[in-house]
């Protein structure tokens, strides 16, 4: 098959960027970067953002199928995915049940818990909480956290005691439901899924300036370090990709997204969360891992792509 009757097969194709969320900026990167791969390609490929455009328009618009490419509220939290699902339209990723629970960081903690998968310990949090006996159960630090919002969006490092109803007001800020959680003394990974393959691990490793892996070190600054392989021993990094995938596959996961854990000082893992439309920017993890693994950007984006066609 040439390449250009390979790239007709796909028929018209929107690309979702953008919409309403918090992480509407990240989502703009997003899409333009997948629709230049795309077009590079010789798909017809077509930027459509919800915010702006009437979802009818997909039909209209005779529009074959939809690559996602939305981060957030109403575009990673299944309703987009319902959406789409009535309108008959095939789509890139996870599901509707799967992105409700992967967008939940509370309700996927549930899950893995429940299932026997590591994760942290943790606490809910309103404004009755009583928050002294948080962070005694806890301890310090306490990551606290909008259990709704991605790109560590409203989320705070607390290690003073008496600081944490302060952590808690900004992160409801962003969501009436607020997650504390024990912090994992460690470092951090993601593992990038793509069909039912986990890719190379990523280990990150923020300025030693950052508290954290938090939106600026994720997306504006260019002096977080990124090491892939991420230099453990191979046996532990099967282990891990193993255990990403399970975690994926427990929430429903399907088509590509990618998994975030930690490891302590023990070597033990801990779950963190899990991204059902993860970021695809020049800043972004899973085509890093691509990469990695022998699959550029390009590849990766209409490798993303076919899945819609079975």
């Amino acid at each position: 098959m040439s390449e250009l009757s390979s790239a007709k097969r796909f028929g018209k194709v929107a690309v979702m960027l953008g919409g309403t969320s918090a992480e509407r900026p990240v989502s703009l990167n997003s899409g333009a970067a997948v629709l230049a791969a795309l077009t590079r390609q010789g798909v017809d490929a077509h930027a459509f953002d919800p915010a702006n455009r009437n979802l009818g328009d997909l039909i209209s618009g005779e529009f074959d199928r939809v690559f996602i490419a939305l981060h957030g509220r109403y575009g990673e939290d299944g309703c987009m995915q319902g959406a789409l699902e009535l309108l008959a339209i095939p789509y890139t990723g996870s599901g509707v049940m799967a992105s409700a629970i992967g967008m939940d960081k509370w309700r996927t903690k549930l899950l893995w818990r429940a299932a026997g998968l590591p994760t942290a310990d943790w606490a809910i949090l309103d404004a009755a909480s009583d928050f002294a006996a948080v962070e005694k159960k806890l301890g310090l630090p306490i990551f606290v956290k909008p259990a709704r919002e991605g790109s560590s969006i409203g989320m705070s490092k607390v290690t003073e005691h008496g600081t944490l109803a302060a952590a808690y007001e900004t992160a409801a800020e962003h969501d009436p439901l607020v997650l504390a959680e024990k912090f994992i003394d460690g470092a951090e990974f993601t593992v990038g899924i793509l069909g039912d393959e986990a890719l190379p691990l990523i280990r990150l490793a923020p300025a030693p300036d950052k508290a954290f892996y938090d939106f600026d070190a994720k997306y504006i600054r260019n002096d977080t370090q990124y090491h892939c392989p991420a230099g453990l021993p191979n046996e532990q990094e099967m282990a891990l990709r193993q255990l990403a995938l399970d975690a994926f596959r427990l929430v429903g996961g399907r088509g590509w997204g990618r998994v975030d854990l930690m490891l302590d000082s023990l070597g033990n893992p801990y779950l963190l969360e899990v991204n059902t439309s993860p970021g695809m920017t020049d800043h972004s993890l899973v085509p890093m891992a691509a990469r990695v693994a022998g699959m550029d950007f390009d590849a990766l984006c209409l490798k993303i792509l076919e899945q819609t066609l079975v």
